[in-house]
């Protein structure tokens, strides 16, 4: 018989799975960026000679296991297939590579790594997504996670495990 003196801590005793997004963000040194302002003549144009000539001597295997961000630093006109010719050249070393603003890669490479979520681990599960965390999300990456986990969870809920909003409850069978 417990003392009616002793608090239980029902959270504590509860099987509950607690997914803090802030932890699938990358390590900073598994992120590179390439700023295609770097390739323009005179900081304007690009010229395709010069810019394919400095491709040939890179060497991306630097970028190796890296996630790689691409992005424009200068306001010019870049034609599409410059980004094609740095997608393909990175394709062979990058974990993945994505085209953007500078400030978006944080949370690109975050959903990117959401969207590797292996469901099955979490079969019948009681999951709780942190609400509050070190690093910033946004709603984009609470959707990836929920829709995916949706589809194997017994129930997910959104909050902190001591308070809680439920956001999806499987029907008892």
């Amino acid at each position: 018989m417990t003392d009616p003196g002793t608090i239980k801590n029902t959270v504590a005793n509860k099987a509950l799975i607690s997914i803090d997004l802030g932890d699938f963000y990358p390590n900073e040194n598994e992120c590179a960026y390439i700023d295609v302002a770097d390739y323009l003549f005179k900081g304007i144009i690009l010229k395709e000679n010069d810019f394919r000539a400095q491709i040939s001597e890179t060497d991306f295997s630097q970028y190796q296991d890296k996630f790689v961000g691409i992005y424009c630093s200068a306001d010019a006109i870049i034609p599409m297939w410059v980004y094609m010719v740095l997608g393909a050249e990175l394709s062979s070393f990058a974990k993945i590579v994505l085209f953007g603003k500078k400030a978006q890669f944080p949370l690109l490479f975050l959903h990117d790594n959401l969207a590797k979520i292996e469901p099955e681990e979490f079969e019948g599960k009681r999951i709780v997504i942190k609400g509050c965390g070190d690093k910033p999300t946004d709603e984009a990456a609470f959707t990836i996670v929920s829709s995916k986990l949706a589809k194997v969870a017994r129930s997910i809920m959104y909050g902190e495990p001591c308070s809680t909003v439920p956001v999806f409850k499987r029907s008892a069978d």
